[in-house]
């Protein structure tokens, strides 16, 4: 179907706005342009409570954001992971989705702020977020959630992260993840789909962007063939938690994000893929705007609250 016309107002908006396009700048004024996009994000929620601190990483302390609902704990929790190409992103850019899926799925949302490249390159990321993930199955407790119901999710860069932790907590047998919710994940280093060849061009997500986050993210191409970088290149996506996966018409990762969803069905994982038509990559974070992205939350609480349950 064409673009929905909330969609084409939000890239009229952008396009008039006369901002270079991200791949165009150096990581660090990029990631100050890209923070201007928090005005399409929808206001945010009010929650039982919002709880900034660190914890232990592998070399550093990581910075997270723990969210609690309303409610009688113990709370299940989803671990969530920002997007931004491994390289832009942060806590406060999807503070009103953490808030809303904190309050729509009566979960913890404990949102991560992992190490971002080029500064720290892959692996860096993966060890943080498996780190988070690790941290939070063990202290649980102490901030009124429930080990034994821990989810984890993620938008785009953030939904291939998830996507590797699931892998990684199979692999290594701890913690045991009930759910995982990928909001348009890349799955694979590599540009030549479909989707890349429909999308590549004029829908905010360019293929020439994600080359660019890619060779920030990655030390080498090679490093790309890593299932731990390419989660759809894994041998065996057997034994990993159901999952839910949303993805866009509009856009080059649509392909990479539905093939895994299929790969996991294969595998005898139950999977749900939802693509939504005529919108964009990155349509979740403008739900201010986009009724679409609004939609894709609710969907996406329902089915956190349906598998906690």
């Amino acid at each position: 179907m064409p673009l929905n016309a909330q969609t084409q107002i939000v890239l009229d908006q952008i396009k008039q706005s006369g901002l270079p396009p991200l791949n165009e700048l150096d990581p660090i004024p990029a990631r100050e342009q890209a923070a201007q996009a928090d005005q399409f994000s929808h206001k945010p929620e009010p929650v039982a409570s919002v709880d900034n601190r660190t914890i232990p990483g592998s070399t550093v302390d990581i910075p997270i954001r723990i969210y609690t609902p309303a409610g009688n704990p113990p709370f299940p929790v989803l671990v969530f992971f920002h997007g931004g190409g491994w390289v832009i992103g942060s806590l406060d850019a999807v503070d009103s989705i953490c808030r809303t899926l904190a309050n729509q799925a009566g979960c913890i949302v404990v949102s991560v702020d992992y190490r971002l490249a080029p500064e720290h390159k892959f692996p860096a990321a993966v060890e943080d977020t498996y780190t988070a993930t690790e941290w939070v199955a063990k202290n649980a407790a102490s901030f009124h959630g429930d080990p034994k119901r821990i989810a984890v999710g993620g938008d785009s860069a953030g939904g291939n992260l998830a996507a590797v932790v699931a892998l990684l907590s199979r692999d290594r047998n701890f913690p045991s993840l009930s759910y995982q919710v990928l909001f348009y994940p890349a799955t694979q280093y590599g540009f030549d789909t479909d989707s890349h060849r429909q999308n590549g061009k004029d829908y905010l997500l360019t293929t020439e962007l994600l080359v660019w986050f890619w060779h920030h993210y990655l030390p080498s191409a090679a490093d790309g063939q890593n299932p731990q970088a390419s989660p759809l290149l894994a041998d065996d996506l057997s034994n990993l938690p159901p999952a839910l996966i949303i993805t866009a018409e509009y856009d080059p990762l649509r392909d990479e994000g539905e093939a895994y969803g299929i790969r996991l069905q294969k595998a005898g994982v139950p999977v749900r893929i939802t693509r939504y038509d005529g919108t964009i990559h990155g349509f979740i974070g403008m739900a201010h705007l986009l009724d679409q992205g609004r939609e894709a939350l609710a969907e996406a609480a329902v089915a956190l609250q349906s598998q906690f349950n």
